[in-house]
């Protein structure tokens, strides 16, 4: 199992210009990739191992190239050809791209090294430190603030420096399959241990057990970013307060993109530490977003990155995690499986056939969690809680505010402090 580990770095000046100097030289050397595939013959293209071969050759022809670690080299070599592949996979999916482009600084920020050129020592500095060692660079100290795990061996490691100017190190690790918690036998699951999600509009998610989480709210960092955005447009393009406001807007973009992940990250860990097996609609991300209206709560809510978060923390906790077909949960009626029209104002569900009547979004998670059992193969439990499920206007239905979720913390305190008696969902107060 692969997954990563991401730190805060504090490089000296001295380190971080030479980063910025091998950034920049890896970015000729990325457009240079490029600019050799691009002119190669059309039945000749160069592989990845073939442009691995020129490195020498380019070395001795162009001596800045020769400043960079040869597995960083070759990770930039890999860098093209990845994204080549994914533009490759994007057009045999029917979406009409174009070329790669060519890297400016602004856009290549980052470094790779492989296997070697690197060393991490975390017994040096005051705990809660580290130093890791890049070759050619030097070494520059982390917020070491979760160890990396012991039985984890480390695949590479990436450099990057964001727009905010800030440095980060992340690591690539590989952990062997015996060290990764085991998945429940599909024979022993029900609906009493699974769950399955509805990625809602008033709701960020509604759950087939009757409780809802409210969204995050985020309007005081938009306004935030509003404001500093006005500034910039006021300022001269290419000065020095340009720059200075520029990286107020990269930190305002910044705030806004953490929370996000800060929420989506708290909320995964909280499904996958309670459920057994967590079914989630397959969603069309991209055609949401090209929709009027609400194109940017869609861009807030990054479903993508959220069932990619419960994806991967499925696999690390040792939980079922399947996506299921979104077409018809909200019209399909859970009960007995007819369909009934519903424009998007209207909030509840009531079946004209059997009667059945629930929120809608309720009513859609349902759907989700039968298609989840069909997914697996498995029939749908008898202990089906159709029957039972309160709407959301009674006093039974469980609603947890996105505060709660902010609070959860850790997967101990998510476990331990922060569910309640009842019905062991977060609860805390907000932060400020």
């Amino acid at each position: 199992m692969e997954h990563s580990h991401r730190y805060r770095a504090y490089p000296s000046d001295e380190v971080a210009a030479a980063a910025n100097h091998h950034i920049d030289v890896h970015r000729q050397l990325y457009n240079h990739v490029r600019w050799d595939y691009e002119n190669s013959p059309e039945d000749d293209k160069p592989s990845e191992y073939a442009q691995n071969n020129k490195l020498p050759k380019w070395k001795r022809k162009w001596p800045v190239f020769a400043e960079l670690h040869s597995k960083a080299a070759q990770a930039t070599v890999a860098r093209f050809h990845r994204n080549l592949s994914n533009l490759r996979k994007q057009k045999e999916n029917g979406y009409n791209v174009g070329r790669l482009k060519r890297q400016s600084p602004a856009d290549y920020r980052s470094v790779t090294y492989s296997q070697s050129g690197f060393d991490l020592n975390n017994k040096r500095g005051r705990d809660g430190d580290a130093y890791v060692r890049f070759s050619k660079l030097g070494w520059m100290k982390i917020r070491y603030h979760r160890p990396l795990p012991e039985h984890a061996s480390i695949k590479e490691v990436t450099l990057k420096k964001e727009r905010t100017n800030d440095w980060f190190v992340s690591f690539s690790l590989e952990t062997d399959d015996e060290y990764v918690p085991e998945k429940p036998a599909l024979d022993t699951l029900d609906a009493n241990n699974s769950v399955g999600i509805d990625l809602g509009i008033q709701n960020y998610i509604h759950t087939s057990d009757g409780k809802t989480v409210d969204w995050l709210d985020l309007e005081d960092e938009y306004q935030r970013l509003r404001r500093e955005q006005r500034k910039l447009s006021r300022k001269e393009h290419g000065s020095n307060n340009y720059e200075k406001q520029r990286r107020k807007v990269a930190k305002a973009k910044r705030k806004i993109r953490r929370k996000v992940l800060d929420y989506q990250h708290k909320l995964t860990t909280w499904l996958v530490t309670k459920y057994d097996a967590v079914f989630v609609e397959d969603l069309n991300v991209a055609g949401m977003l090209q929709r009027d209206g609400s194109a940017r709560n869609n861009q807030d809510a990054a479903w993508r990155q959220f069932i990619t978060l419960l994806e991967y923390k499925g696999d690390l906790y040792g939980t079922h995690v399947v996506q299921v077909l979104a077409r018809g949960t909200t019209k399909e009626c859970a009960k007995c499986g007819v369909e009934t029209a519903k424009p998007l104002w209207v909030r509840d569900h009531s079946c004209p056939s059997c009667g059945f009547e629930t929120d809608r979004d309720a009513n859609a998670a349902l759907n989700v969690l039968q298609r989840g059992f069909s997914e697996l193969g498995l029939g749908w439990p008898e202990d089906t809680p159709v029957e039972t499920v309160a709407a959301t206007d009674t006093a039974d239905f469980q609603r947890v505010s996105a505060s709660h979720v902010i609070e959860a913390g850790s997967l101990r305190v998510v476990r331990e402090s922060s569910l309640s008696r009842d019905d062991e969902t977060p609860t805390a107060s907000r932060t400020t």
